[in-house]
This record gives structure tokens, sequence and C-alpha cells, in this order.
């Protein structure tokens, strides 16, 4: 089965062609980053109207990259939620009136199932069942994970995802947007031990995530050096190293536990904090102690992108799955509400 992917649900568009034994065809995606860049974040409305004027002409690029004509296509998968309305329904919109014309079925994929999925995009990919970080601007949850649509939320973000502090807190020093890999390339001349924050709900039990008082005290930090004429560009390195220490091990000491609760030893990190290198490296370390594994995709696929769209929209369109015509996202869906694939 030849599908088509497209993903619209926030600040990129990706198209991407998978087919169900050849594998991944052609990708291609555009970032808004420059565009959003000048606000501080993203502007839902421009988002919007970039997807729209960016989402056929990659179509076409795709197409021509995986030498396939529109008759080739045997269905279309696409972003239908979690995500922002007017940017999903961008996508929505142009994969059922594409279905539409070209006679083929369409599917609604969930846009976090998509990111879980995409490290099977790789040559050694994860096997069933493992536990999933899924860490984003938007979301920061720990999932057990038995296969697809068979998912067990452990733990989750009660207030900023991790992505988003990154962001946020990377605003509040004065760097630019986005603010995950300004702190990291920050971070890499910050000096160890200058500052130490804290580890936020690590001190009691339990899965679930807070990074809203990581981001005032690493405020307030900044603040009291710039009240005591310290705020040199290298004081902005040893507070942006502190910062990503502080949220890494976090996560670290939150995977080493639901491993422990699962009795499982494979990970799978997906998501857009997934590219950062040290969160990669010190789950590596811990995941040695376990005899485990830790999976993840390529940079490329770890911010939206339409490969994981189409792989994940295939898996399910080929177990008989498939929309009605009616344009239908949503800004919010547990992806605990999915339904299992037959095993």
């Amino acid at each position: 089965m030849l599908v088509l992917g497209l993903e619209t649900s926030c600040d990129e568009t990706g198209v991407a062609l998978y087919d169900s034994e050849r594998g991944l065809l052609a990708d291609a995606l555009f970032s808004q980053i420059d565009l959003h860049r000048v606000y501080g974040g993203v502007v839902p409305e421009l988002a919007s109207r970039d997807h729209v004027k960016r989402m056929l002409p990659l179509i076409r690029e795709v197409l021509e990259t995986a030498a396939c004509k529109a008759s080739d296509i045997d269905a279309i998968a696409y972003t239908a939620g979690p995500g922002l309305v007017g940017a999903l329904l961008v996508g929505a919109s142009c994969a059922q009136a594409l279905a539409l014309a070209w006679g083929i079925p369409a599917l609604g994929v969930h846009h976090m199932e998509g990111h879980l999925l995409a490290p099977m995009l790789e040559e050694t990919p994860p096997q069933f069942p493992f536990v999933a970080l899924l860490v984003s601007g938007g979301h920061t949850q720990l999932v057990r994970v038995d296969g697809i649509g068979r998912y067990q939320l452990l733990g989750e973000s009660l207030d900023d995802a991790a992505g988003e502090a990154f962001d946020k807190t990377a605003k509040l020093i004065g760097l630019g947007y986005p603010g995950g890999p300004e702190i990291a390339r920050l971070a890499l001349s910050g000096a160890p031990g200058r500052f130490v924050f804290p580890r936020p709900m690590t001190d009691r039990p339990g899965l679930d995530f807070s990074f809203s008082g990581l981001k005032t005290f690493t405020l307030n930090t900044w603040q009291q050096c710039r009240a005591a004429g310290d705020d040199s560009e290298q004081t902005r390195c040893d507070v942006a190293l502190a910062f990503q220490q502080a949220v890494v091990e976090t996560l670290t000491i939150k995977c080493q536990r639901a491993l422990k609760q699962t009795g499982l030893n494979n990970l799978v990190i997906a998501g857009g904090v997934s590219a950062n290198l040290a969160l990669r490296q010190a789950l590596a370390t811990m995941l040695a102690k376990f005899n485990g594994q830790v999976f993840y995709a390529r940079p490329a696929f770890c911010t939206d992108n339409g490969a994981m769209i189409a792989y994940a929209g295939c898996q399910r369109l080929l177990a008989g799955q498939q929309d009605g015509p009616a344009i239908e996202v949503q800004a919010r869906w547990p992806m605990e509400q999915l339904p299992p694939l037959a095993s």
C-alpha cells in the first residue's frame, strides 16, 4: 500500500510517501521558524495561512522525488489532532479533497502516535512492548506501549511540557525562538556546578512531571544575577546548562521509575525534545544499567514530519481503518482513546 502522509499540526508542513513493502520513498518539510521567530512563538493564524501556501508544492515535490503519479497512491493519512485547529484543518481539508478526487480512502492520524512510531522508520526499530517518553512542545508523557493502539498512560506533565518549558525559559533569559536548540547550544559552554536547579517532583513517588516551577526558579536566578551586575554571556551559558541538566535528570529519573514499574528494559523517546543530545546520552547511560536500549528517530524525524504520519496511517489503513468524508479535527485528543490494532 502506498500512502501519502500530510502533517500540519503546528508550524511545520510535512509531506511524505510511505510504501508498506518498500518503506519510505520520499519526504519533504517546510519549517515556519523564520516566520514566527519575530513574534517569539507560533502565531496560529500565520501558521494556517502558510500551510495553505506550502501544501500543494510539497506534494508535487514528494511525488516527483519518488517518481510516482497521483494514480499510484492508494490512501492518504493526515494529522487530525492534537494541535492548532486552524492548522489541522488545512491538512484535513486537503487530504479529504484529494481522497475524493482520486477515489481513495483517507484517515486522520493522532499526532503523538505518529511521534511514538517514528523510530519504526529506522533500520533497527524497537520491538513491542516498550516504555515511550513523548517529549515535545505540547506534551510530556510516559506511556507503556504493548502494540499499536495499545497504550497505557503512566505519567504526564501537570503544567508546562518539557519543550514548552525550554522555549519559555529561553525567552525569559533573552534567547531567541525556538528556545530548545538555543539553550542546548549555550549549555555546551556552561560551567558545571555553578548553579544547581531543583529536579521537580523527583522527591515524591509517581511518574507525573511539572516544569512550571523550574521555569520560575530559572527566571529568579537570572534576575538575581542581573541585579548583581552579572549578566554576562558566560552567566547566561551557566544558567542554560543548569536548566538543561535539571530537565534531563528529571526526565531520566522518571524514565527509570517507569521501567522498574513495568518490568521493561526498552525505551523509546520521541518528539522534538528527543533531539537533545544531553537527554539521549543520559538515557543511554541509564538504560545500560538495565541491559536495555533506547530507541529514537533520526533528528529530521524528531520534529513534526510527514513520514511519521504516513507510517502510522499506513499501519491503520492496512488494518481496514478509514474515515468518512467529513472534515473533523481535534485540538485535544487523548491517545488512550485510539482503537488497538489486532495483534
